[in-house]
């Protein structure tokens, strides 16, 4: 690979420097990003245009499907530009914006899990009460929140991250701007501003995973007082799915950042950030959305041939006027 030229710009190691290897590793990222693309834009739509998905859980949904679109598309598109055209270098700028919302996206989608296993608490354990406490108003509210939160999370971050110095030679191993690679280059002895980045992930991962893990532990033993088998299997198949999101993310983003970090990674270090940055955000439709009856029964809908002979009559009208 090409070095960088540039005392402005880094240089991304990345997985090989063998430009075959390169260029395959760049096809199984584009089939994995399209693949997340496609299975997440499909949520939107269905999400989007079925009036009976409305429900709260659905517009929690199409949010996690549009955080996993946009978190996949800060590094995949990179990296197999980079890997194609031979080059690992990175600007400035770029690496600024690149880890800027790689964190405000991936702190996003650790507050929105959280919000949704809240959801599935209230709606498991206090039935009676779930028209009441997530009424729409307290959605928008909540969805708000985990934006916001996860901008702020970003900005700290980065601006953190990027305040100090940076005096060593500006290699970065792995495919993408990583903060904690960016610290490990400070010119700074002391160290604080990686320790303030840790403790600040470290708490709000902490705050977020105890928060899922109380709401499980309330809805398993709900779900276990259950009479029914039939409906223990019903509840159970609507909470694991997400119950193994949360636990792939947060244990795979753990294992990067709250780890020392490593002077130079091994294979199974950026398989773990391969696993969390683009395998999750592709797997999330399919354990997470799809596996759903009402949602299955809503995109066999709109992909039925009726479905699609209706909107062309709707298009060829809205051309004809």
């Amino acid at each position: 690979m090409g070095n960088v030229t540039s005392v402005d710009g880094f240089f991304l190691k990345g997985f090989s420097d063998d430009h075959k290897l390169q260029v395959l590793q760049a096809l199984l990222f584009l089939v994995t990003y399209l693949l997340a693309l496609t299975g997440n834009l499909l949520i939107i739509t269905v999400t989007t245009l079925d009036h009976r998905l409305q429900a709260p859980m659905y517009s929690f949904l199409k949010h996690l499907s549009l955080l996993d679109v946009c978190f996949i598309s800060v590094t995949a598109p990179q990296s197999i530009a980079n890997s194609l055209m031979n080059s690992a270098s990175i600007s400035l700028s770029q690496c600024v914006l690149q880890a800027f919302f790689f964190i405000a996206l991936a702190s996003s989608e650790v507050a929105l899990l959280t919000v949704m296993s809240y959801d599935r608490y209230v709606a498991i354990c206090q039935p009676l009460q779930y028209a009441a406490v997530m009424d729409p108003s307290a959605c928008q509210h909540a969805l708000t929140a985990v934006w916001v939160a996860g901008g702020l999370s970003g900005l700290v971050h980065t601006t953190t991250s990027f305040s100090t110095p940076l005096c060593r030679n500006r290699l970065i191993h792995q495919f993408f701007c990583d903060i904690p690679q960016i610290l490990n280059l400070s010119c700074s002895h002391e160290f604080l501003s990686e320790i303030a980045v840790a403790a600040f992930t470290t708490s709000t991962a902490f705050v977020c995973l105890t928060s899922i893990v109380l709401s499980y532990i309330r809805i398993f033993s709900t779900v276990l007082r259950i009479p029914s088998a039939e409906g223990r299997t019903k509840v159970f198949s609507t909470c694991l799915p997400h119950l193994l999101v949360v636990t792939c993310f947060l244990s795979a983003a753990g294992f990067e950042f709250l780890r020392p970090t490593p002077g130079s990674p091994s294979a199974i270090d950026l398989m773990f950030s391969v696993f969390y940055t683009v395998v999750t955000p592709t797997l999330n439709p399919v354990i997470y959305s799809l596996r759903n009856e009402a949602m299955k029964a809503a995109l066999r809908k709109i992909l039925s041939k009726e479905a699609f002979a209706q909107r062309m009559t709707y298009l060829k009208a809205i051309l004809n006027t």
